[in-house]
């Protein structure tokens, strides 16, 4: 197979990631495939009832991709999800790399210099993998923490707790952390973004992230849903929202009610230096390395 380039999505789930990976997939040159490695990854006996597994049956007939047709008869998911069941014991890179290298036959990767981006948050294997055949870099998207604290108090499980969104205050930080490290370890190019500055200025952040990929920005990735021509089965329902996904916009609901106890956390030099360096650091060019 010949090199290909792709690039990884990883942070904290619910922090932007699918309409990222629609607005890069609005790139002639990129192809987004979602949290493709969610649906790789052999399914645990217990979770037969979850998409993946089911995925591998009947609701393959009926489950949209965000190119507008079933999984099954999409031309990148279709066969894939029916190799799967009897190759699911294969090693999850050598599942990934078939997957991308059928890419091409299906006519969906323009040329030798397109991106495939896959962006499911909660893998840290394949930053680290080593593969001629394959060029990686990360992208680490991470949202600031009073809104991501805000948008998971609204959890039904954070009501009538004593003060809500401590504990997603410090899932955030210790997550936050841990892929900080993770990434600054596995020895390939890693760009930071901030959800903020993305949905905030999409079209300079667009830009900068297609100027660290080699690419020229495309004004299409604008708009996310209209025009994406990413292949999606898992992930935010966005993808299949018309109003919400026809522009990158800002969720600033937080900033009505106040942000409770991560407003009050970031009084603490070390959690609001890790916000800033992780969200804000693009404003002064210093999100790659």
């Amino acid at each position: 197979m010949a090199a290909r380039k792709l690039l990884l999505i990883r942070g904290l789930g619910h922090s932007g990631t699918t309409i990222l990976d629609l607005a890069l997939g609005a790139h002639p040159q990129i192809t987004g495939l979602g949290e493709a490695v969610r649906l790789l990854e052999k399914p645990a006996p217990e979770d037969g009832h979850r998409g993946p597994a089911q995925l591998r049956g009947d609701l393959r007939h009926q489950r949209h991709c965000t190119c507008g047709l079933v999984a099954d008869a999409c031309p990148v998911w279709g066969p894939m999800l029916r190799w799967l069941p009897d190759h699911d014991d294969q090693p999850l890179p050598q599942k990934l790399k078939r997957l991308v290298s059928e890419l091409e036959p299906t006519g969906v990767l323009s040329s030798q210099e397109s991106w495939v981006v896959e962006s499911y948050q909660d893998d840290f294997v394949l930053p680290f993998l080593e593969d001629p055949a394959l060029e990686i870099r990360v992208l680490h998207l991470t949202r600031d923490v009073r809104s991501w604290v805000h948008s998971r108090s609204r959890d039904g499980r954070e009501r009538g707790r004593w003060l809500p969104g401590l504990q997603p205050l410090f899932r955030w930080w210790r997550l936050s952390a841990r892929h900080e490290r993770q990434l600054k370890r596995c020895g390939k190019p890693v760009f930071r973004l901030g959800y903020e500055e993305l949905a905030l200025e999409p079209e300079a952040s667009l830009r900068r992230l297609c100027a660290w990929l080699g690419l020229d920005f495309a004004p299409e990735m604008l708009q996310p849903v209209l025009q994406s021509g990413s292949h999606i089965l898992a992930g935010n329902r966005v993808r299949f929202d018309l109003d919400r996904g026809r522009a990158i916009q800002y969720d600033s609901a937080w900033m009505q009610v106040g942000s409770g106890v991560a407003q009050l956390a970031l009084a603490w030099p070390a959690l609001a230096d890790l916000n800033q360096r992780l969200v804000y650091s693009g404003r002064a060019s210093r999100g790659q390395r």
